[in-house]
């Protein structure tokens, strides 16, 4: 069968992108400029510049327009951004990610409420235990690219500057360090799918962008769990990295 029309603009817009012709950041032809360069109907042009953001190689941005997708990875180290030789030494666990790129957090809330079932089960508490959950949204040079939520058991952390805004130098794992129950062992699980609406509405992301979910649970000696992180990444933003011994 032959290929429908929408299929062949959308064809040769992807060479363009894949051999570099239209550049990262670039504005690509809208509906009505592509519908008049091929005598299609402009629905046929929508449907082509449907597929490019679907395959997550152009992204929508309110007030610029259809964009090639600018890929400006934040390599995150899954190994050395926890090392306690940063945050024991007062240093962000960002730091190993951005390469002095600048790093802002807003939306932060810091509150006590009853721990859901499933994170309780996780921290080996009661259900409905007192938690304090710190929620915050990262943003890098400006652009929102993960938003994250703690739980802490209230037993271990109620009056410590970790139920404040700002935790001090080093974060969280330096105050829960200087509570007697510093951080010696750590298990993130990850996995992708496509946003939920207040998510990709958070993140500002652009259509067809999946996010990438990781759970971090923290454990202090003799197995002790004194924190849960839910993270979710813009999948665009990210390169993931591991390092470990053989």
């Amino acid at each position: 069968m032959p290929t429908p029309p929408y299929r062949q603009i959308a064809d040769e817009l992807r060479r363009q992108i894949l051999s570099g012709e239209l550049g990262a950041g670039e504005k690509v032809p809208s509906e009505n400029a592509l519908a008049l360069q091929h005598g299609v109907a402009p629905e046929t042009a929508r449907a082509a510049l449907g597929v490019l953001a679907a395959e997550g190689l152009t992204e929508a941005r309110r007030g610029s327009g259809t964009r090639v997708r600018d890929f400006k990875p934040i390599l995150r180290r899954g190994t050395k951004r926890l090392a306690q030789s940063g945050w024991g030494e007062g240093r962000s666990i960002w730091e190993a990610d951005l390469d002095g790129r600048p790093l802002t957090t807003d939306r932060v809330t810091v509150e006590e409420l009853p721990c859901p079932a499933h994170i309780a089960r996780a921290l080996d508490l009661e259900a409905d235990a007192p938690v304090w959950v710190r929620d915050r949204r990262y943003l890098v040079e400006d652009q929102p690219v993960m938003l994250a939520t703690s739980y802490l058991p209230a037993v271990i952390v109620a009056g410590s500057p970790i139920t404040e805004p700002d935790t001090g130098p080093g974060g969280t794992y330096a105050r829960l360090a200087d509570l007697g129950h510093k951080p010696v062992h750590f298990r993130e699980v990850a996995r992708a799918r496509m946003p939920l609406p207040d998510e990709a509405e958070a993140l500002a992301l652009g259509k067809g962008t999946p996010v990438v979910l990781i759970v971090r649970y923290a454990y202090a000696a003799g197995g002790l769990p004194v924190e849960v992180n839910e993270m979710t990444l813009d999948a665009s933003r990210y390169l993931m990295e591991w390092e470990f011994p053989a």
